[in-house]
């Protein structure tokens, strides 16, 4: 009897070792597909966590570009403003000097006209200080439409050519008013200065 069990056992044994190889196979054929899966996450992931990068850079760019506009359109107005302002302050420092250059000399000694000089040279400093300068010009001179501006010419109307004693010299004959000029502040950095610009021409008078 034991050897009959032992002959109907063997079938069931062979059948187990074809089952077993078989299920090995399976799970390993679906962990593949679970490792191909999350590689492909992986790489999503990955290929999205690069696009937000990008997008962050660029942004990081625009925003630092922003910056630079903000900075330099605010050294704009306040370069504007303050021209605005010396070319308010200039016809006052040409009152003053005409009231000076008329001060009889035995009375230039006097408290009043020292305060007035003193307000003068104030005011002339403010303007200095940010960058005006005076242009030179002086009788003689040869007439420059950069720098001046022609209020009266004397020289001859009838024709070019002619030799007579009001013949067009092209030279400034009379400063009328002073003429200014603006370049960098005093107190300007050295990336900050920029060419001169005339503010206000000499008026001049040409013969």
């Amino acid at each position: 009897m034991k050897k009959q069990s032992k002959k109907i056992n063997q079938p069931e044994k062979e059948i187990k070792d074809i089952e077993e190889p078989a299920r090995n196979a399976s799970h390993s054929d679906a962990g593949g597909e679970i490792v191909v899966e999350q590689e492909s996450e992986i790489d999503q992931l990955a290929k999205k966590a690069k696009e937000n990068l990008d997008g962050w850079q660029r942004c990081q760019a625009d925003f630092e570009n922003y910056k630079k506009r903000s900075a330099e359109s605010q050294k704009d107005l306040i370069k504007y403003a303050t021209q605005s302002i010396i070319l308010e302050i200039l016809p006052v420092i040409d009152n003053f000097h005409s009231s000076t250059d008329h001060i009889p000399e035995d009375q230039k000694e006097n408290s009043w006209v020292t305060g007035i000089m003193y307000i003068q040279k104030q005011l002339e400093n403010i303007v200095t200080e940010n960058g005006v300068e005076e242009i030179e010009v002086k009788v003689g001179d040869n007439f420059d439409p950069i720098y001046h501006e022609a209020i009266e010419d004397n020289h001859c109307k009838d024709c070019e050519d002619c030799k007579c004693e009001t013949k067009y010299k092209n030279k400034i004959k009379k400063v009328l008013t002073k003429g200014y000029k603006i370049g960098p502040a005093r107190n300007a950095s050295h990336s900050d200065a920029g060419g001169e610009k005339v503010i206000r021409a000499a008026r001049v008078v040409v013969e």
